[in-house]
């Protein structure tokens, strides 16, 4: 098995490429150990001191470091427990713990919420996974759209840029009723 690596913009995180698929559908963020308590693939990952963050994707698995270690350092380590978790066959994900993300609306703006998480989904999250990541709906009030940052957005430097920039330009550009894009916490 030969895992690939990429950089992300985030200089705290690693996307790691398997080749196999990791996530049939769906994500998954476990931004600490103890969120890890489903996934093998996580709590592996997580043995290996350093490691403050993972998220999965299809077919990718981003990886947060703590500042105080060095890539150099817990790379291999990384690289192994992937492989370790692959070899093993065990899923990614006990149980179905996978979800779209995008948190429900059931407001009086539904079909406004409808159109953001169509834009999200076909313009937005695709070009995000490339870099390690996601952005998922958590709401929307008085033209404010709240997104949810993952996996090598979460804590990324370019992230506001990205959110102000981007997305809150291609959202504001097809959505009148949309006025500001801002992140919201897990």
């Amino acid at each position: 098995m030969f895992i690939q690596t990429e950089s992300t913009p985030n200089p705290a995180t690693l996307k790691f490429l398997p080749g196999e698929t990791v996530m049939q559908a769906g994500t998954a963020d476990f931004p600490s150990s103890d969120a890890a308590a489903t996934s093998p693939l996580a709590r592996r990952i997580f043995d290996v001191e350093g490691v403050s963050g993972v998220f999965l994707g299809q077919d990718f698995v981003t990886v947060t470091k703590s500042d105080l270690v060095d890539w150099a350092h817990i790379k291999p380590a990384i690289l192994g427990a992937i492989m370790e978790h692959f070899q093993s066959g065990a899923p990614a994900i006990e149980g179905d713990n996978s979800a779209s993300g995008h948190a429900e609306h059931d407001g009086p703006d539904g079909a406004i919420v409808s159109q953001i998480k169509e834009l999200l989904d076909t313009r937005v999250r695709p070009a995000v996974a490339q870099d390690g990541g996601d952005i998922t709906f958590h709401g929307f009030e008085r033209g404010v759209v709240y997104l949810h940052m993952q996996g090598a957005c979460a804590g990324c430097p370019s992230s506001t840029m990205t959110l102000k920039m981007g997305i809150e330009n291609l959202l504001r550009h097809y959505i009148p009723e949309v006025t500001e894009v801002r992140p919201v916490a897990a």
